[in-house]
């Protein structure tokens, strides 16, 4: 198939998979005249980026899911190294969450402090 009909079918644009084979995630055939040629099972991988990249992985961090469904599996996400990866991302979104509550608890205090000095000003 060609690139646009494999973006019409994964739901992505064709620079989206543009951007996939450059960081090797796909690696279509070329036929003589020079255009791309992809398989029914690149629909799959894009699918999965897709969902992958929308939970906020990197493009490198897909890989494992991508050399998991490669190994024929049915699904991207029974292999070891894709279990490390949701943990990686989960640890990762953990941080975060405690950045955001700390920035949080920081803000209120000012806010607090801030009204309270206004109050005594009137």
């Amino acid at each position: 198939m060609r690139i646009s009909d494999l973006a019409a079918e994964a739901g992505v644009t064709v620079k989206a998979v543009r951007y996939y084979e450059a960081q090797g995630l796909l690696k279509p055939r070329r036929e003589a005249n020079g255009y791309r040629a992809y398989e029914a099972d690149d629909v799959v991988v894009v699918r999965e980026v897709k969902a992958l990249l929308s939970l906020g992985l990197t493009a490198e961090q897909t890989y494992p899911f991508i050399e998991c469904l490669r190994a024929g599996n049915e699904r991207a996400d029974v292999c070891p190294a894709s279990l490390t990866a949701y943990r990686t991302r989960i640890a990762d979104v953990d941080r975060r969450i405690a950045e955001l509550t700390d920035l949080r608890a920081r803000l209120t205090d000012l806010l607090i402090d801030a009204e309270s000095w206004r109050m005594k000003q009137l």
